[in-house]
This record gives structure tokens, C-alpha cells and sequence, in this order.
């Protein structure tokens, strides 16, 4: 995260909004992300079959450690109401653009 965005807002609570999501976030959406950054380093959107064992891997091996990094992490933040907090977002959204 770049410094300017960290200046915006305190860090903790920045730190405990972060560690509530990360305590709802699905095993579909970890592997999700976790396919996004093995593209992402790689370059390949769809290996070749050469590359595809080690792709694979790769992505497996991102998505135990998110989990495993994920499942560890500890808040004092009350949890959240995802579908409110994304209901929030969207009112936002929509008067700031006009939507």
C-alpha cells in the first residue's frame, strides 16, 4: 500500500477493516485471487501445456498460504455484514456519480 493512502486514514482502523474482510473472504475468492497474481507475475493468462503442471502449482501453493495467512490473523474489530457493507458502497457510488 502506498504512503499517501496510509496517510488518509489511521492505521488501525485501516488494519482492522482489512482484518474483517480477510476473516469472511471464501476459499472460491482466495483462489480466485490467487490465480490473478500467478497471471499477474507470469505474464500468461492461459499457460502452455509445457507450463500448466507448474502454473497449477503455483496457483495452489498461493491460494494454502493466503488461507493459512488469512485464518491466522486476529481482530478486535466487530465483524461486518458484507452484503450491507457492499449496499453502502453502491448508495455511495450512486450519488457521487449520479447513478
Amino acid at each position: 500500500m502506498d504512503e499517501q493512502r496510509l496517510d488518509r486514514f489511521p492505521r488501525r482502523f485501516e488494519v482492522e477493516q482489512r482484518l474483517d474482510v480477510a476473516a469472511h473472504t471464501t476459499e472460491e475468492e482466495i483462489r480466485a485471487a490467487s490465480l490473478q497474481f500467478v497471471r499477474k507475475i507470469t505474464g500468461f493468462n492461459k499457460p502452455s501445456k509445457a507450463n500448466e503442471a507448474a502454473f497449477l502449482e503455483a496457483v495452489d501453493d498461493v491460494a494454502s498460504i493466503s488461507h493459512r495467512l488469512l485464518t491466522s490473523l486476529e481482530s478486535s474489530a466487530a465483524p461486518k455484514n458484507r452484503e450491507e457493507e457492499a449496499a453502502k458502497a453502491r448508495a455511495r457510488a450512486a450519488q457521487r456519480f449520479g447513478g
